[in-house]
């Protein structure tokens, strides 16, 4: 059964993230739009090295890990077989750091979330091949078998598991961002978006919330709340700091680094509150994505709690300043967004 929560100790269990992010500095640009594969570091045997190349965003460190044979053995035949993941990171065009994006040598893909993709591969006994995509992209390579996983902050959702399965690793939370002049906050009453202008990325769990809210909004009469969508972050941050847009709705470890990384700059933004990204009583959860009924989520899920049991989870998430958002287990196909969040 889910932990349940109210909306206000889901509000206070999910702030942590944002001081623990502070820490986190720099950004480098990502380059063009395909799914090419995308080069990674490479690592010795035995080890993965996590937060190379991170501009400042990691501390970056050497884990022990090699593959656990009673878990690769539960591998569908054919990928044991042809003996590579093939891992996507949905993070075209313009990077989403510290989750994904192109390293300080200007070419490498770095990020937590394709370490951790290396990370469980090594567990596997397979050899990482990560896939570099636009979001919408990243399930058409799925829905093709062209990636085996995804590893891109994908949210556990009800409608989702129509067509995928899950094995969860970290915690979804959600936030606001909001120019650091702004007086505006949230408290989790969608009430105080009435009459605001918020961004949010197409397809993701944080639009099917906010197009709720502003459903709610318009049968309650209210001034309406109006959504904006932008097709890269450069062309977003230009819209709030010069005030077309009033926030931006998105993952909390992405705006909470990029408020850290603005502090100190004339575009300075801050985070106005945040939420679960499972809605108002489930705290949300970010999986290891594959096709429903490729096999692959069992041996996954084996192989994050594996990495859990064995401390190299947690070294993970310190590298990359994301330890509030650790989960005691990895779950196949657990309770996730509802199909209403009404």
């Amino acid at each position: 059964m889910p932990t349940q929560f109210s909306r206000r100790s889901l509000l206070r269990g999910i702030t942590a993230t944002t001081a623990a992010l502070t820490l986190a500095a720099g950004l480098s640009a990502c380059g063009g739009d395909s799914d090419a594969a995308t080069r990674t570091a490479s690592d010795t045997a035995g080890t993965v090295t996590v937060g190379r190349l991170s501009n400042g965003a990691a501390t970056e460190t050497t884990l022990k890990v090699s593959e656990v044979k009673s878990i690769s053995d539960r591998l569908p035949a054919a990928v044991k077989k042809r003996g590579t993941l093939v891992i996507g990171s949905g993070t075209l065009p313009s990077g989403s750091p510290p989750l994904g994006f192109i390293g300080d040598d200007q070419k490498t893909l770095t990020g937590s979330e394709p370490d951790f993709g290396r990370l469980v591969a090594a567990v596997l006994g397979l050899e990482p091949e990560v896939r570099q995509s636009t979001w919408e992209n990243l399930f058409i390579g799925l829905d093709s078998g062209k990636v085996d996983v995804a590893f891109s902050n994908v949210t556990d959702t009800e409608e989702r598991k129509k067509k995928y399965e899950f094995a969860s690793y970290r915690k979804d939370d959600l936030a606001f961002e909001v120019r650091k002049d702004s007086d505006w906050n949230f408290d989790g009453d969608h009430r105080e978006l009435a009459g605001k202008t918020v961004s949010v990325g197409n397809g993701t769990n944080q639009e099917k919330i906010l197009l709720e809210w502003k459903a709610k909004l318009a049968k309650e009469g209210a001034k309406p709340l109006t959504v904006k969508y932008f097709q890269e972050n450069n062309s977003l941050y230009l819209a709030l700091n010069s005030g077309k847009i009033d926030a931006y709705f998105g993952p909390s470890p992405n705006l909470s680094y990029h408020a850290a990384k603005t502090a100190n700059t004339p575009q300075a933004t801050r985070i106005a509150g945040q939420f679960s990204g499972a809605g108002e009583t489930l705290q949300g959860l970010i999986a290891a994505t594959a096709k429903k009924d490729s096999g692959l989520a069992e041996p996954l899920a084996a192989a994050i709690n594996h990495l859990i049991e064995n401390g190299q989870y947690a070294k993970w998430l310190k590298a990359w300043n994301l330890s509030n958002e650790a989960v005691e287990k990895s779950e196949v196909n657990p309770p996730g967004l509802p199909l209403t969040n009404s």
